[in-house]
């Protein structure tokens, strides 16, 4: 018997496939501008102020493409920089211009926020070989005219954070009031931390760890591996050649989508439920709600999202080894630091659990740092630091206002003198 839920009308079928082929082509279209062309701010940085990155090579000219929110005060004390995760953007707070939908952050940060535009000037910078305006491999590369592909260099998180100390130097800003970040976002506050302690008053790392694990490294080359396989990949050069390795990079984010959700949270949300349909199909369609749910995620990944992006980031954080970086010692890292810190970690977080957080705030105690940690209960997983949590916001919000009133700074809606956004 056929099934009431499925719409069987070949007509109807066409014609949703023919929009969604539309609207997924529009959106590609509109990735592949914002490299070249970002509607957010631009900061430009000529050959003569090449970076030197990790590996020893040099890049430049290059760009960094980013946004930012609120007004910076007269002593340019008030300046907070949140770094983004392995598929954010700058966009954090404001409509996507490619996707349409709302800041990826916007649940923290904006007017009587957490992070509390009203009170302070929040940057956020699209990272070094990211695909949304900052230089990365979908970028043309000056010396031939065509993107820069793999000859793009490998780059860490390091080579992330340097660019955007160049970006902080670009705004005129001395020292930042403070730098929060999730996952790879957390990666890049303690690389900040660690690299340039006497610019860094305070810092969030969230639901993140001082090094990539095998686990999570293994998780990051099947998701490469899926890229590369795709016959579109084209070595690299699919831009070049006018194709899309759209299908491995679905299949690369699924599977990184896993990742982000507790065991909890699938079996609540899905649990072994059909998807519009009362039995089973006895075919390879999306009979489950959770298949249906992952190849959404997969499909429309693919239109905002560079896939040799997605190579160079997921190996950046694969290299991520704070303690490594520091003679085998974690401590090494923060020594003599006056940063004040406030570890944030999630009970359901098993692609960066607990005890990662808990290893950094043993190294900060090692050189008697001020730092607070707060584990909250949640069953959401690791996004659970994007999603509606309470007690999560109201950690964010005590650590921001203690440590603004402990440095002076004005109350929400008095800041005075502001210079108003760059």
């Amino acid at each position: 018997m056929a099934d009431p839920n499925v719409e069987h009308a070949p007509e109807a079928i066409v014609a949703k496939t023919t929009a969604a082929a539309t609207d997924a082509a529009a959106q590609a279209t509109a990735a592949l501008a914002e490299v070249h062309r970002p509607t957010s701010h631009v900061a430009t940085f000529s050959e003569s102020e090449a970076l030197t990155l990790d590996s020893g090579q040099t890049l430049g000219p290059f760009q960094i493409a980013y946004q930012t929110y609120g007004a910076l005060n007269a002593d340019k004390s008030n300046a907070i920089l949140i770094c983004h995760a392995l598929t954010g953007d700058q966009h954090v707070a404001n409509r996507h211009p490619v996707t349409g939908k709302p800041g990826w952050w916007e649940i923290l940060v904006g007017p009587g926020k957490p992070v509390d535009t009203d009170r302070f000037f929040v940057i956020c910078s699209n990272i070094l070989g990211g695909c949304m305006g900052s230089t990365g491999p979908a970028s043309i590369n000056p010396k031939t005219d065509k993107p820069y592909a793999l000859d793009f260099p490998v780059i860490t998180i390091g080579d992330m954070v340097d660019a955007q100390v160049r970006l902080v130097d670009h705004l005129g800003i001395g020292t930042l009031f403070s730098v929060v970040g999730g996952s790879m976002g957390g990666m890049q506050v303690l690389e900040w931390a660690s690299r340039h302690p006497d610019r860094v008053a305070t810092a969030i790392p969230i639901a993140t760890a001082p090094w990539h694990s095998a686990q999570n490294i293994a998780f990051h080359e099947v998701g490469r591996q899926a890229v590369m396989a795709d016959p579109q990949w084209c070595e690299g050069n699919y831009i070049d050649r006018g194709t899309r390795p759209a299908r491995g990079l679905a299949v690369a984010r699924m599977a990184a989508h896993i990742t982000y959700l507790s065991e909890k949270a699938l079996e609540e949300k899905f649990g072994r439920n059909l998807q519009n349909r009362s039995a089973r199909s006895f075919s390879f369609d999306a009979d489950f709600k959770i298949e249906s749910y992952l190849r959404h995620q997969g499909s429309t990944f693919v239109d905002r999202f560079d896939a040799n992006s997605y190579l160079y980031i997921t190996r950046a954080m694969d290299y991520f080894d704070l303690e490594a970086e520091h003679g085998g010692k974690l401590a090494s890292a923060f020594t003599g630091t006056r940063t004040q810190f406030c570890v944030v970690s999630f009970t359901s977080d098993w692609l960066y659990p607990t005890r990662d957080s808990k290893d950094i705030v043993k190294a900060l105690n090692a050189v008697a740092a001020n730092v607070s940690f707060v584990e909250i209960e949640s069953s959401k997983g690791h996004d659970a630091f994007l999603l509606e949590e309470p007690e999560f916001f109201d950690t964010v919000r005590g650590f921001i206002d203690a440590a603004a009133r402990k440095r002076g700074l004005a109350a929400r809606g008095t800041v005075a003198g502001g210079i108003g956004a760059v």
